[in-house]
């Protein structure tokens, strides 16, 4: 089987594929423009919903979880939900959310 018709058998040619890598670059300069451009209190919520989105298009689209069995997206989506607890608790405990 060529890799062509891999791509297609998933619903996603390679001119798809290369408008996700385009949007998950634009994400990225976003986040990157964070760093030079004073967001004030939405500088950690922006930041935290790209990387969910980023997060989400990668592993749905390379990573092929879109097309697969949703068990196997699901406990990625719960292996999000952890990193995420685990990230707020460490936040919290250094006391970052306190102003």
């Amino acid at each position: 089987m060529s890799t062509t018709a891999e791509h297609h058998e998933h619903g996603l040619s390679d001119s798809g594929y290369v408008k996700i890598a385009l949007i998950l670059a634009a994400i990225t300069a976003l986040e990157v423009s964070t760093y030079y451009v004073d967001f004030g209190p939405l500088f950690m919520p922006a930041l935290i919903v790209m990387m969910i989105v980023k997060f989400v298009m990668v592993v749905s689209y390379f990573m092929h979880l879109k097309f697969d069995n949703k068990l196997f997206s699901f406990l990625f989506y719960v292996g999000l939900g952890l990193a995420l607890f685990v990230y707020f608790a460490a936040l919290a405990t250094f006391k970052f959310f306190i102003a």
